[in-house]
């Protein structure tokens, strides 16, 4: 299993039910105490012992890493979210799902050590994009509650804390690898070596360009989620409720769980028109306007104001789009489609002229996304890295075609509408150091990169304290080191 893989049982969780934490009663307490070499820290921990029939025991601890305990219910649900994502586990899954899991501690501890932090506004918005994926995978937000037996609310509130900890290990991942540099002499020296039949693989690459509109919401709808958000003000006035209360249980924002609380941010980070009125509150016991903002409409409480940071917390509703409303743009799309094909004008000004994605309308509809894993922005979209719907439309494509109209949902959560025109499509094939220098920069880079973080893991592996359960102990790791002496 490639450390890189880490994280990816997250996504595979709408397909599972997160085991229960349930801690086990015992006949006569064994007690451990360990030190890690070098290390001050003395963690005790309570285990089961032999007097307990194994079919009795619910939960139990099995490895314990610096003083982060790994329970099985822990293991047996990775195993099964990597099982359902399709993930290669190299050698015995009993032993090498928990080593993984083991390995994610050192990383999240290293994290911890290192101050690394991640923003609320980073962790709300990865978990509100996962849930929009999962809701268009089955369907519908109430297709997605009833096949995980669990509200919007209760799903998303599961997502944070594992959604933070897979973004502290990525920013600490970069940390650690972050003064490696790759020359192109160091691209040709590795690829020399290498057979013809060994180059990397490309993967078909295609660039896409989109024209994208959104369904009009109808006053009434609007009207209604206003005269609720003030209805929420006016309890609050009088003293019937709390914000906080009020945002936990009608919030459609990832921030519902924390009363609605967004925690420090730079204006930067928020919504141009949300960050207005949040920075001119200066009274914490009042309720903002209501705010307009791309998610949907906002009310707002200062919380405190420190320097250029500002806390606040708030209550998001997202009005609701009508199928009239949608089969209407669909419609108009279909009509923009149409003059594009008789020659009225190109998808080009189309996209300039009468797009609502600001992201790509000033590009003449060309999309372009983060490559995380190479740390570079770029148009060219492996099939997986496009949005599911795009990706089904740009299948059947030829180049230079356009799509039929389709819905869709935008990345901040919103229904849309849009057509694509696929602008260029380069088929799979070996990589070529002329063509495809970057692609094969990259290989170079991330072997080095993976060199280095084996180097780190190991080297942490020998200076932390390890416990595991003897039915651990001999088992085939891929680091060598958990085992003390």
């Amino acid at each position: 299993m490639k450390l890189q893989t880490i994280g990816k049982a997250f996504a595979a969780t709408l397909f599972t039910v997160g085991a229960a934490t349930i801690s086990t009663a015992t006949n006569g307490n064994m007690h451990w105490a360990g030190t890690a070499e070098n290390d001050t820290t003395t963690t005790t921990v309570k285990t089961t012992t032999d007097s307990i029939p194994e079919s009795s025991v619910i939960d139990e601890v099995i490895w314990v890493v610096g003083d982060e305990p790994i329970l099985k219910s822990d293991v047996e649900v990775a195993r099964m979210q990597m099982e359902m994502e399709g993930e290669k586990i190299d050698g015995d899954p009993d032993f090498r799902v928990p080593e993984q899991l083991a390995i994610q501690k050192l990383f999240l501890h290293q994290a911890e050590l290192d101050s690394v932090q991640v923003t609320d506004a980073e962790v709300t918005n990865g978990v509100e994009r996962q849930l929009n994926a999962w809701i268009q995978a089955v369907g519908s937000r109430e297709k997605l509650e009833e096949y995980r037996g669990q509200s919007i609310t209760a799903i998303r509130e599961g997502l944070r804390t594992d959604y933070r900890n897979q973004l502290l290990i990525q920013e600490e991942r970069k940390k650690i690898v972050g003064d490696i540099a790759v020359t192109p002499a160091d691209v040709r020296r590795y690829f020399e070596k290498l057979p013809a039949d060994s180059l990397p693989y490309v993967p078909t690459e295609v660039e896409v360009q989109i024209l994208m509109q959104h369904p009009k919401i109808p006053q009434e709808e609007i009207n209604r989620v206003k005269d609720r958000l003030r209805e929420f003000t006016d309890r609050i006035n009088k003293g019937e409720t709390t914000f906080a209360t009020l945002a936990r249980l009608y919030s459609e924002d990832g921030s519902a769980r924390q009363g609605g609380e967004l925690g420090y941010m730079g204006r930067g980070i928020l919504d141009p028109a949300f960050a207005q009125v949040a920075f001119n509150l200066t009274d914490p016991k009042k309720v903002s306007k209501i705010v307009e903002s791309e998610f949907g409409f906002h009310i707002i409480q200062l919380i405190d104001k420190r320097g250029d940071k500002v806390n606040v917390r708030h209550i998001l509703l997202k009005p609701r789009v009508p199928q009239t409303a949608i089969d209407t743009t669909l419609h108009t799309l279909d009509s923009i489609r149409t003059d594009i094909k008789r020659g009225k004008f190109t998808f080009d000004d189309a996209c300039t002229y009468l797009s609502d994605d600001k992201n790509t309308r000033n590009n003449h509809g060309l999309m372009s996304f983060d490559d995380q894993e190479n740390q570079q922005r770029t148009s060219r979209f492996q099939m997986k890295d496009l949005p599911t719907e795009v990706a089904r439309e740009v299948e059947g494509l030829e180049v230079d075609s356009i799509s039929e109209p389709f819905q869709m949902i935008d990345k901040n959560g919103k229904t849309a509408c849009a057509i694509v025109k696929l602008k260029s499509r380069r088929n799979g094939h070996r990589a070529d150091i002329k063509e495809d220098f970057q692609v094969m920069k990259n290989v170079v880079m991330n072997k080095m990169r993976e060199d280095k973080i084996r180097e780190w893991i190991q080297n942490k592996i020998n200076h932390t304290y390890i416990w595991m359960a003897d039915h651990y102990r001999n088992g085939d790791y891929e680091y060598k080191g958990w085992v003390k002496k």
